[in-house]
């Protein structure tokens, strides 16, 4: 059976993991030293990040996104959970070595780390299971195959061009109605998605959050690409630019087909407020 995962940004399933008790549960990796305070700023702003020397920090961020990171899941696959999950912190915390390079196909140390983390300061246990639910297929809109004006096949190896010494070329010329799109560059939100020499994975990561399901990529197409994909997010007043649906068969010949798949989800099985530092 196909279980349907997906990881934020990334655009990599991430591993199945079998529910297990608490004492049975194998070993994670931990911070050195951690901090999880409160934050009652009322601000709606947030950052997450990594940075060099092991380091992970989190201002002004919601439980519940914290949880979506350590286990690589979106807010709509975590079941259960009290209404204070969505009470927001400050996390600075710091491993003894720098974090292991990520893995395509697992889930990163620094994520890892974090579930340590959540289990420590808030007793979270959670286990993974599959449950049939509502996805989208993302498919080819015409007949014919052709994709529409404001997506085209890349020949960039973003690779190379991170490499010490590579510097980035400059945009190409953009197709009729394109946006200039930097290569190995994307740029995402407010009802936009504007990616150079990109995976399709970019794509259905936005279409993933910005529909609330699981996009499962079903184009038949492989390589990098360069999107330009602009639509009226839902709620908005701007009429200038279409629904999603409709920009993505319009600008990208492409369309989402709504049907079910087994699809993996975190469940809370407990949690308890802060442990202060």
């Amino acid at each position: 059976m196909r279980v349907l995962s997906f990881i934020l940004a990334a655009g990599f399933a991430a591993a199945v993991v079998d529910a297990q008790a608490p004492s049975a549960a194998p070993s994670r990796p931990a911070f050195e030293v951690a901090s999880v305070r409160p934050n009652t700023s009322g601000s709606a702003s947030m950052n997450v990040g990594t940075q060099p020397g092991g380091r992970f920090n989190a201002v002004n961020i919601p439980l519940t996104q914290l949880i979506q990171n350590a286990y690589r899941v979106h807010d709509f696959q975590i079941i259960g959970g009290p209404a204070w999950l969505s009470d927001r912190f400050d996390v600075i915390a710091k491993a003894e070595t720098e974090f292991a390079p990520g893995v395509p196909g697992t889930i990163g140390t620094q994520w890892l780390m974090l579930q340590s983390l959540l289990a420590e300061r808030f007793q979270l246990v959670a286990h993974r299971e599959t449950r049939e639910m509502g996805i989208y297929a993302l498919m080819r809109a015409r007949e014919d195959g052709r994709l529409g004006p404001r997506l085209r096949q890349s020949d960039v190896d973003c690779g190379a061009l991170t490499r010490p010494g590579a510097t980035l070329p400059p945009p190409a010329a953009p197709a009729p109605g394109m946006r200039p799109i930097r290569p190995c560059m994307i740029r995402a939100g407010g009802g936009n998605v504007v990616a150079g020499a990109s995976k399709l994975d970019v794509l259905i990561g936005n279409l993933s959050i910005e529909t609330r399901r699981i996009v499962e990529n079903r184009t038949g197409l492989t390589g990098v690409f360069d999107i330009d994909l602009s639509w009226a997010p839902d709620g908005s007043t701007d009429t200038t630019r279409p629904s999603l649906f409709t920009a993505l068969q319009e600008q990208l010949g492409l369309k989402l087909e709504s049907t079910r798949a087994p699809v993996e989800v975190l469940v809370i099985d407990s949690i308890s407020r802060l442990t202060p530092d």
